[in-house]
């Protein structure tokens, strides 16, 4: 049964007017990604993967082709809130507890505090920060702030997940139990995730398809269908599988940077 595609990019643009005159940061961008993909984006830092993102959620305004949300503008989307997004920093409100920085979104958008309630407790559940919920950002280790902005970016219930290299300040033991974390969570919710990441070993083991971009102007050099089960230890980074299609990342990367 063929997937929806839930977000599609044609021959998308985007050329940014600096003082120093234009800057391209994306060019001729085609993509799709379906329903329930785990999609990384990675490349060189400046190559777009981030200002992608940032189009698809409606930050950005490309200036060249075409994109879709769902079948809608990317500004439609963003106000029927169909994604949520997590960013680099877990940009957390110190003064407010780690349930109350989940609810922020949720008393803007004028849900009833019963719901309020219902949903905080049912995404700490999610991202295992059960019993957190009263404690300050401060209390939290980095590792537990990034899992309560996810949660923040769960919280109202959209079927995107946008995270712009949500884990890549944490180190690598971290890191890993997070990746491990974010494989189950996506297991249990069926999300569509679009994820930024430098990390080639990330890309892989996370992702069903990565896309790797090559230096500004960003263009797509391949898109790599992965062909790893669903189910993932750790140690399948060691299989050969494994190392292969994180060869064939390192080379895409290669290639892309042979254009200059």
């Amino acid at each position: 049964m063929s997937q929806a595609t839930v977000i599609e990019a044609k021959h998308l643009d985007l050329t940014f007017q600096t003082a120093d005159g234009p800057v391209q940061a994306l060019k001729d961008v085609t993509l799709s990604i379906d329903q329930g993909d785990f999609v990384s984006f990675i490349g060189p830092s400046g190559c777009g993967k981030t200002t992608f993102l940032r189009c698809v959620a409606a930050l950005e305004t490309p200036t060249g082709g075409s994109l879709t949300v769902n079948g809608m503008t990317p500004d439609e989307a963003r106000r029927k809130r169909a994604y949520g997004y997590v960013f680099q920093a877990a940009g957390l409100y110190p003064w407010r507890t780690i349930a109350k920085n989940i609810k922020l979104p949720l008393e803007i958008m004028g849900f009833s505090k019963a719901e309020q309630e219902e949903r905080v407790a049912r995404v700490l559940d999610l991202v295992d920060l059960a019993g957190f919920g009263g404690k300050f950002p401060w209390q939290l280790s980095g590792g537990m702030q990034q899992r309560a902005s996810i949660a923040r970016a769960l919280a109202f219930d959209a079927d995107i997940l946008l995270m712009d290299e949500p884990f890549g300040a944490l180190d690598e033991i971290v890191r890993d139990h997070l990746n491990e974390e974010l494989l189950k969570l996506w297991a249990r919710t069926g999300k569509t995730i679009g994820f930024v990441t430098h990390s080639i070993p990330e890309a892989v083991y996370l992702s069903t398809k990565i896309v790797v971009m090559s230096p500004r102007p960003g263009r797509i050099t391949d898109v790599i269908e992965s062909p790893l089960p669903k189910e993932r230890p750790l140690d399948i980074r060691d299989t050969p599988e494994f190392l292969e299609i994180a060869h064939r990342v390192r080379e895409g990367l290669r290639a892309g940077h042979a254009y200059d």
